[in-house]
This record gives structure tokens, C-alpha cells and sequence, in this order.
């Protein structure tokens, strides 16, 4: 039996849901033998989903999304790195989750990006899902070398509304390792970096930004494109992707030349999830919300997609679950069970899931002992 679940946001992450299903199976049918592979659709979990393909944790301080230092890490494997932006300078990394959309930067990521290129690697795996930030990636491509600067010549100030200020950029002290290194982003949203789809209208009210912000944000984000289109003569402003990250994927696409990558593609590729999968005779897979945008690039999706082509059943785990069954069968999903349909009062999904999770767990298996025993009848 494979688990490979998603993290359940904002209560467990994929490991434990893993291991709180294992527990449950493991009560009921202590025989079952369990590999457990963390899925990830390149935001929060990558850095775990890394762990479990032989990479080896490296500490680094770095800055999260107000500025304030603190600890945090990559993941090497020779010379290929996998850096988890929110692990940087996501949400989780806001000082009491005070959301700060006006000033909130992507420079942690690139102070990681640096560190990893300074100890020679040469592959760099960036998740950009759970950002705090709607920077451009202007606060990522500073911390490697570059400068964005106003039209009097001085640096700008951090965040997205300071772009507003924008006038030019200085590229001439760019990180020399980027030059040799390959960069790949894992992202799971194909929006652009402006308009009414760009990442301040869609994602900024998310991380805190009003109607009014939202309509200054996009406004700096198109001050920024039209600024980075000069200095390195392409425009990607409406380029899939780019308005991940609150634009991230912009910075990135724009000045490293990187390749934007569906997340949980890359995870499955990270991992090796497909030869997992073949090994197996059950999947169980899963995420916090089972809903429309699951099946727009998330973990789950592209696990049960990689299930299917392997003729292999596939069990799904929610904390709720927002599609009916059609739906999920043609996304190669079959029994679905939630957190919320075990729960016996309101809040215990968020507040007890574990057990929950063990609970169901143990009923996944008695129905495979008890289907077991009507096949040796």
C-alpha cells in the first residue's frame, strides 16, 4: 500500500498525515506493508517530498518576508539543490501571522538561492507556493546581486508598493553562478503577472491587500514589467506562471531564464513516485479541501493521474471533500473519506485530526480485510 498524501494546510503536514493513516491501517491489518511518499504541488511540503529522494538538509539563516532573520534550510543531493519558498519567506514565516501585503518580500529566497550556488550547485529545484509576498520577485533578485533603483539612481525600498518607485535596474552585479546554473520553479497556478487574472487581483486580497491595494499593486507590477523588460529585452508579463508567488515566477522566467514546471510534476519526477505506484496495489492520496482547484494542478490530482495510467486504485483522504463522485472518478479517484464526516463536533478536523485520520484509516482496512476474505471464500 503507497500513502502519498499532500499536507493538510494549516494542521498537519504530509508526513503526518501519513503517518496518523498508518497507525489506523496498522490497527486493523498490522500485516499491511505501508511506503509512505510525501506528495507536493511545489509549495509547502517540498522540502519533505525532497527528504524522501535522498536529499540532506542545509542550514542557512535568511531573511522571512518583513526582513527578520531567522533559521532555515535547503536540501542538497551533490550538486542539485531544492529550495521551499515557503519555508523562507512564506506566510508561515509572518511574525504572528500579521499578513503585510504592501511590504512583504521574496529576498529570503534569494539570500537561499545564493547560499546554495556559493556551495557549487548547480541545479536548483524553487517552489514558490505560500508566498507572503507580491514583489515582482524584486526582493529575490536583489538578494543575488541586482539593483532596482529609482530615477534618482538611490535602491528602492522592500516590498510590492515600493515598485511603484521604479525607474531602472543595475543587472551588472548579478550572482555569477546563476550564469552556469540551470533553475526550474515549481509552481501550480499559470496566472499572469498583471490584469484582472495577475497576481495582485487574484492572490493579493489573500495575503491581505484591500481593493485599494490590489488596484496600486497591479499598477507597480506593470511599472516593474515594463522596467525588467527594458533591462533584459524580453516582456513575460503575460507569460503562464509569471504571476506566481505574487510574481516570483516573473523574476525568475525574466532575468535566470528559468523553466516553470507544473509542482506536482516535478514532485512525482523528485521522488520517483511512478515506480512507487507500480509497486502497489492501493494509493492513498489526499489534501485538506478536495475542491475544483485539486484538480487544477495539485498533488493529488497528479498522483491519482500517475494511479490510473498504472491500473491502480486510488483512495482519497480529505478534511472535506467539495466534488461529488463523478467527478473524482474521472480524476481516477474512487472512496473518498473526510475528517468532516468522521468528526463527532464541530472544529474536530482542525482540532483533533490525527485521530481522525487513524480512525479512517483503520476503516480503509477492515474493508481490505473484509474484501479479502470474500475473495478466499
Amino acid at each position: 500500500m503507497l500513502l502519498a498524501p499532500d499536507k493538510f494546510k494549516g494542521t498537519l503536514s504530509a508526513s503526518e498525515v501519513a503517518h496518523h493513516l498508518s497507525v489506523g491501517i496498522r490497527s486493523a491489518r498490522p500485516d499491511v506493508e505501508i511506503v509512505v511518499v510525501p506528495a507536493s504541488d511545489g509549495g509547502d511540503g517540498l522540502l519533505e517530498a525532497s527528504d524522501r529522494a535522498g536529499f540532506v538538509r542545509v542550514p542557512v539563516r535568511a531573511a522571512g518576508p518583513t526582513g527578520v532573520v531567522a533559521d532555515t534550510s535547503y536540501a542538497r543531493r551533490g550538486s542539485e539543490a531544492v529550495i521551499e519558498m515557503a519555508e523562507v519567506c512564506g506566510l508561515t514565516r509572518l511574525p504572528g501571522w500579521d499578513l503585510a501585503p504592501e511590504t512583504a518580500s521574496s529576498r529570503g529566497v534569494g539570500e537561499v538561492i545564493a547560499a546554495a550556488l556559493d556551495a557549487g550547485c548547480m541545479q536548483i529545484l524553487l517552489g514558490i507556493g505560500g508566498s507572503a509576498s507580491t514583489d515582482g520577485g524584486a526582493g529575490m533578485l536583489r538578494a543575488l546581486g541586482i539593483r532596482v533603483l529609482d530615477a534618482a539612481g538611490e535602491e528602492i525600498g522592500e516590498g510590492g508598493l515600493a515598485l511603484a518607485r521604479v525607474d531602472r535596474l543595475d543587472l551588472s552585479g548579478l550572482h555569477p553562478g546563476l550564469g552556469p546554473a540551470t533553475i526550474t520553479v515549481a509552481c501550480d497556478v499559470d496566472s499572469p503577472l498583471t490584469g484582472p487574472a495577475g497576481a495582485a487581483r487574484v492572490f493579493g486580497p489573500q495575503k491581505g491587500a484591500g481593493p485599494d491595494l490590489v488596484d496600486q499593486l497591479d499598477a507597480a507590477m506593470t511599472l516593474w514589467a515594463d522596467v525588467v523588460a527594458a533591462a533584459t529585452g524580453q516582456d513575460l508579463r503575460q507569460t503562464p506562471g509569471a504571476g506566481a508567488a505574487g510574481g516570483v515566477g516573473f523574476g525568475a522566467m525574466s532575468v535566470f531564464r528559468a523553466e516553470l514546471r507544473p509542482g506536482a510534476e516535478v514532485v512525482q519526477e523528485l521522488t520517483g513516485l511512478a515506480d512507487f505506484i507500480e509497486s502497489a496495489d492501493l494509493v492513498i492520496t489526499g489534501e485538506g479541501s478536495l475542491d475544483v482547484q485539486t484538480l487544477h494542478g495539485k498533488a493529488p490530482a497528479g498522483v491519482a493521474a500517475a494511479a490510473r495510467r498504472a491500473g491502480v486504485p486510488v483512495i482519497a483522504v480529505a478534511g472535506r471533500c467539495l466534488l461529488d463522485a463523478e467527478t473524482l472518478g474521472r480524476a481516477g479517484i474512487g472512496t473518498t473519506y473526510t475528517l468532516d464526516d468522521e468528526s463527532t463536533y464541530a472544529g474536530e478536523s482542525f482540532s483533533a485530526p490525527g485521530p481522525l485520520l487513524e480512525r479512517i484509516g483503520a476503516r480503509i482496512a477492515g474493508r481490505m480485510r473484509d474484501r479479502s476474505t470474500e475473495d478466499d471464500a
